[in-house]
């Protein structure tokens, strides 16, 4: 897939010194949902702000398909649909004159047919002749989208999607994205859901301190950084972890009869064969063993906090 979005050292530090982004470097490929993940003050509105030319960086550029979006500005907005956080609608217009009139903002004519379809996809037809203060959050939010779409860009950022919304509408929203995908838009979104981030991205970057830590396909990152849980109970309460069995970091739940032990999936021993004869040495009888995989929020805040340092490198 070739690159629709190129952001080339980019660095941007405000009057009062900030320093928000730090020589940040990173491509978006054509048709993926690329997930930008980071805790607050990461510097992921920065960064979406400057490719969207809302904020001017202090150095670096950007590509839009090709297009430099400071000297090409209105070409490179134009490709370019964007679904804020917020829900700032105006109250008193119906759903399809408000979608209509984001169209005409970017000078497209009238299509009709192409409004019908979006409100259509996104389950807005009903509505189109209600009034956005009549609607529930979750559909003031799929009319956000339809905004962000009328006038056919084939970049969507997409700023915390499912943000207020109750978990059906969620995973409805998630469906909503995947279809998006499908017709060849390329998704670029930020969220604090990191299972959103886990159920539809192609791709996921961390970003934190203005500085991008890592840009890899979600589940080569889950399967390359992930750690596994093997979680052992017993039939019978134990205080405390055997001495001889201290050296496997192993947990021991609060009624005692729940051993977990944590191992890396990368390494060639995971030393479960020699804990669980060690653990029958003792005379600790096995009631059921199960395993848990991390999840990638796991990693997100190992990584955060600095820990996975060796398998970056690697």
């Amino acid at each position: 897939m070739t690159n629709i979005v190129s952001i080339k050292n980019i660095s941007k530090i405000y009057d009062n010194k900030f320093k928000a982004l730090d020589d940040l470097s990173l491509d978006i490929k054509e048709g993926e949902i690329f997930a930008l993940l980071g805790p607050n003050g990461a510097g992921k509105s920065t960064l979406i702000n400057i490719i969207c030319g809302i904020v001017s960086p202090t150095s670096g550029n950007v590509l839009v398909n090709n297009y430099d979006n400071v000297k090409d500005f209105r070409k490179t907005r134009a490709m370019i649909g964007i679904v804020p956080q917020e829900l700032n609608l105006e109250a008193l217009e119906t759903v399809w004159d408000n979608v209509c009139y984001s169209r005409g903002l970017y000078g497209k004519s009238n299509n009709f047919n192409y409004i019908e379809k979006i409100l259509k996809e996104l389950s807005l037809w009903d509505k189109k002749n209600n009034k956005l203060r009549e609607l529930s959050g979750g559909m003031k939010r799929r009319v956000l989208i339809a905004k962000a779409l009328s006038h056919q860009p084939s970049i969507i950022f997409l700023d915390e999607p499912s943000a207020s919304v109750d978990v059906e509408l969620r995973k409805d929203m998630w469906k909503i994205i995947k279809r998006l995908k499908k017709n060849g838009v390329t998704i670029i979104l930020t969220t604090h859901y990191i299972e959103e981030a886990q159920e539809i991205s192609d791709r996921v970057a961390i970003i934190n301190q203005g500085k991008i830590i890592i840009v890899e396909k979600k589940d080569e990152l889950i399967k390359r950084l992930g750690q596994k849980k093997l979680i052992i109970e017993l039939h019978q309460k134990i205080s405390k972890i055997p001495d001889k069995l201290t050296s496997y970091n192993l947990v021991l739940n609060n009624d005692g009869t729940q051993i977990t032990y944590i191992y890396d999936t990368t390494n060639e021993r995971t030393g479960i064969t020699t804990l669980l004869n060690q653990i029958r040495d003792e005379g600790l009888n096995l009631k059921d063993i199960n395993t848990e995989k991390s999840s990638l929020e796991d990693i997100f805040i190992n990584l955060v906090k600095g820990d996975n340092n060796e398998l970056l490198r690697s």
